[in-house]
């Protein structure tokens, strides 16, 4: 199935039905007075998540979504039918907003939560709610209200606990398939992985948590390079990052250098990502000559100037990743104890969460309007060619008398 994390729908909620204009006609009752019923209401849309869901490709070809309206009032004091609602449903970790005020109407992370973002049009007054005392026979009715209408912006972000980041080809799949069932692609020689994957590491019994594997970061990613951009905003609800570093890269680079590339990148594309807490982790220890481990460790992160934890690793033969999965285990723990108890630690966790979220989102459609601004001035200059000589076409063309 084709990886969707965000789609534009167009929703529209029904209009409520019109009141009714009648008078009761009965025989031996000459005189019956008003009995026009009320219009129905008309459809609401709600968005609702669900976990069997996992992405929005329902939402890309299929774009407008319209709710019936009520059903007018009748005679005999009878209320128009209500329409029904519909419900959108979408994975979990969906974040609705709306496209003209850049709103945020919903961030959807549980199981069957579910808001709406259209409300539908209230039913209008049939005549017999203006009767009175001097108006015996009101022929006055008022209509149903319309619906709301909304063009709202459908963005996936994958629930983890752990994310990984790092170059192409960093080991990052193999990571994710030793330490949990996840199965990504992985072979050997070169690639990168498209889409994001998700992998459950179970550490013990009850224990585990959640790690995502997103598309390698490449120099210039800030500025729409590569792939890792579009998908750096699924780490926006990661508790902690996992720099994934190959110490012996193919293609003979500088680890350091790379190190020091894909750090860039993350401080152009979201300063709040940049802050969030990292743990180097050094990947494909087993093409290292043991003797001379520590000292080319030793090297990389003194050059570094790495502060924060540092794990040798090899995820093609597990070598310790076991270690890894243990400490990941245990750091989120203790965090997800910290949020429950310290109320102010918590509070600066939502803050930090909500500010990358806005900047991750801020920097994509940046990215996004650069694209089609770029695409709109190739577009006038194939235009200005418009003499329709022989050079237009793609045929040569010979001219005999």
């Amino acid at each position: 199935m084709k990886f969707v994390d965000e789609a534009v729908i167009d929703v529209h909620a029904g209009k409520g039905g019109n009141g009714c204009l009648s008078f009761r006609r009965e025989k031996y009752i000459e005189f019956g007075g008003p009995d026009g019923g009320d219009g129905g209401s008309g459809g609401s849309v709600w968005v609702e998540s669900d976990s069997n869901l996992n992405t929005l490709i329902d939402y890309r070809y299929e774009r407008l979504f319209r709710a019936q309206s009520g059903e007018p009032g009748r005679g005999r004091q009878c209320t128009g039918k209500s329409a029904e609602d519909i419900v959108l449903r979408v994975p979990v970790g969906t974040t609705v907003l709306d496209t003209d005020t850049d709103e945020v109407l919903a961030d959807l992370v549980k199981d069957g939560e579910r808001v709406k973002v259209a409300q539908g049009g209230r039913g209008g007054l049939g005549n017999i709610h203006f009767k009175s005392s001097i108006n015996r026979a009101p022929r006055r009715t008022t209509p149903g209200t319309p619906g709301e209408s909304r063009k709202l912006r459908l963005e996936l972000k994958v629930l983890a606990d752990v994310g990984l980041l790092g170059l192409p080809n960093a080991g990052k799949s193999t990571l994710i398939r030793a330490v949990s069932a996840a199965k990504p692609k992985v072979a050997d020689y070169p690639f990168t992985t498209l889409v994001p994957n998700l992998g459950v590491v179970k550490v013990d019994r009850y224990r585990s948590f959640v790690m995502a594997d997103i598309p390698g970061l490449i120099e210039g990613a800030a500025e729409g390079a590569g792939l890792g951009i579009r998908f750096l905003k699924h780490l926006a609800r990661t508790r902690l990052l996992l720099h994934v570093l190959d110490v012996e890269p193919v293609d003979g680079s500088d680890p350091v250098q790379s190190a020091e590339a894909i750090t860039a990148e993350l401080e152009k594309f979201s300063p709040a990502l940049f802050e969030q807490e990292r743990w180097l982790v050094l990947n494909k220890m087993d093409l290292v000559p043991s003797e001379m481990r520590d000292e080319f460790c030793d090297d990389i992160v003194k050059r570094l100037g790495w502060q924060g934890p540092v794990y040798r690793i090899s995820a093609a033969s597990c070598e310790g990743t076991q270690e890894l999965v243990y400490a990941l285990m245990n750091a989120i723990e203790e965090r997800r104890l910290r949020e429950k108890e310290d109320d102010d630690f918590a509070a600066a966790e939502e803050a930090r969460r909500n500010r990358l979220e806005a900047e991750a989102r801020e920097k994509v459609q940046e990215l996004k309007a650069q694209a089609r601004l770029a695409r709109l001035a190739a577009a006038e200059l194939s235009d200005d060619d418009d003499d329709f000589d022989d050079d237009d076409y793609d045929v040569e063309i010979i001219y005999k008398p």
